[in-house]
């Protein structure tokens, strides 16, 4: 049943049919729609427009048939309506008759459909919100698991110097609490009712639209209604923070990726979450790794699609709108599952501690400790870089690292060197010296594994 057909001598060709429905994918806020409509029912009660028996009849039906959706979500998608308001509409018609044609009363599609997809949103960010921080908790807990671990950091993917694979964990933490950060601020600013702006010049009933708002969870009713029924900067932001949530998820993936071969050898991935090749039988391949990676340009195509959507759009609804759902019904399911097989990559991650510390001791990553130990000998940091230098390029020469060349060899670079040079090549001497806050010691890594418990427990 179309909602606006009295206007027109015949209806649509079925090709600008397909062209125009948007139920095969709008299907999906069938729930939200039925309880915008049942909050838009009391509204209309209040205003006299129904009285207690039309209400209480509306109601029965509407929750009737959320019973039914929430059993068969699919089969509304393939009912062959235009909408899913044309199809609760229809519905709700067959249902209780003639009576469900009032509760259309001071309401748009354009009010409805901008309602109901803020119900929406919010409800997949919450989703998303628990996700992220059960995905936090694995790593926290990974964190703790190899405390003592020592794992070669890297920048330019050089051996540089050496980090606990604590802080490597704690790392994406940092990356993970952001996206929790973002996405809540993101749910603030979307957290407000459209219902009740009509078309585009706000309803002629005396609503109460704050009311409306608060019994629907949201903060406060919308203040414009031109711009309430055109804004579609939530779903920007949500757009936003998942492309943001997947370039670190991306990364983290790339990381375990190398990690993972054989070249470095540092981890190895459960049997869950990867695949055999069909000719070569002796591989184990990152797939769920190699996935995440993937997909996040899928996501970030959703959030380009969406800001050139808007782009140049005029006040206030137009039909390039409806391009707004497909990509965000498809990113957010994306970056939840993406959330979830990252769990599922850490959780079963092992990690070969005799690998990362071998790796972690060469490369010459203690060349920074000795030339701050120059530095403590009153030599300039960069007189002192200069003479790092020369003893690394002579441990090449001989193949050899740092800490296995001779004293005499040490001295004939600079005098000023002593037998107390050698303590503090020790891997361990580099880890511990990292002290100052935000630093790979021990202490540093141990104090913000707890400080990121004590705040995830002040959050549930």
């Amino acid at each position: 049943m179309a909602l606006w057909g009295g206007r027109f001598s015949t209806g649509p060709d079925e090709a600008f049919k397909q062209f125009n429905d948007s139920l095969p994918f709008d299907y999906q806020l069938a729930e939200q729609d039925i309880i915008g409509s049942v909050a838009w029912a009391g509204a209309l009660k209040q205003v006299d427009v129904l009285n207690q028996q039309e209400y209480d009849d509306l109601v029965a039906a509407l929750n009737t048939l959320l019973d039914e959706v929430k059993a068969n979500p699919q089969a509304v998608a393939v009912a062959g309506h235009e909408d899913i308001h044309s199809y609760v509409e229809s519905a709700l018609i067959n249902k209780v008759g003639d009576l469900a044609k009032k509760l259309h009363t001071g309401r748009s599609r354009n009010d409805q459909v901008a309602t109901d997809f803020r119900l929406w949103c919010r409800d997949t960010a919450d989703h998303i919100l628990d996700a992220i921080a059960d995905l936090k908790a694995e790593f926290i807990a990974l964190a703790e698991r190899e405390l003592g671990t020592i794992l070669p950091g890297y920048t330019h993917l050089q051996r540089a110097q050496p980090v606990l694979f604590s802080h490597w964990c704690m790392a994406y933490v940092e990356m993970l609490e952001r996206d929790e950060s973002r996405l809540t601020d993101a749910k603030k600013r979307m957290n407000f009712c459209p219902l009740g702006s009509g078309a585009l010049a706000g309803t002629a009933y005396p609503i109460d639209r704050q009311t409306l708002a608060e019994g629907l969870g949201f903060t406060a009713a919308t203040r414009n209604s031109l711009d309430a029924v055109s804004d579609r900067d939530f779903v920007v932001e949500l757009l936003s923070c998942a492309s943001i949530s997947m370039i670190h998820l991306s990364r983290m993936a790339e990381d375990l990726i190398f990690y993972n071969s054989g070249e470095a050898g540092f981890v190895e991935l459960s049997d869950g979450v990867t695949s055999g090749s069909s000719l070569m039988p002796q591989k184990k391949n990152p797939d769920a790794l190699e996935l995440i990676r993937g997909k996040t340009g899928r996501v970030f195509g959703a959030f380009s699609a969406m800001m050139m959507t808007l782009k140049a759009l005029p006040l206030a609804y137009n039909k390039d709108m409806q391009e707004d759902k497909e990509g965000l019904f498809d990113a957010m399911p994306t970056w939840l599952a993406c959330i979830h097989m990252a769990q599922a990559c850490i959780k079963g991650i092992k990690v070969n501690a005799e690998k990362t510390l071998a790796a972690a001791k060469g490369g010459h990553s203690n060349a920074t400790e000795l030339a701050d130990y120059l530095v403590a000998k009153g030599i300039p940091f960069r007189e002192g870089h200069h003479i790092v230098g020369t003893l690394v390029q002579m441990a090449i020469t001989e193949g050899n690292n740092l800490e296995d060349l001779s004293l005499e060899q040490f001295k004939s670079v600079h005098s000023i060197f002593e037998s107390d040079v050698y303590p503090v090549l020790e891997i361990d001497a580099c880890i511990k010296a990292r002290q100052a806050l935000g630093g790979t010691s021990l202490e540093q890594v141990t104090s913000a594994i707890d400080n990121a418990k004590k705040s995830a427990n002040k959050d549930v």
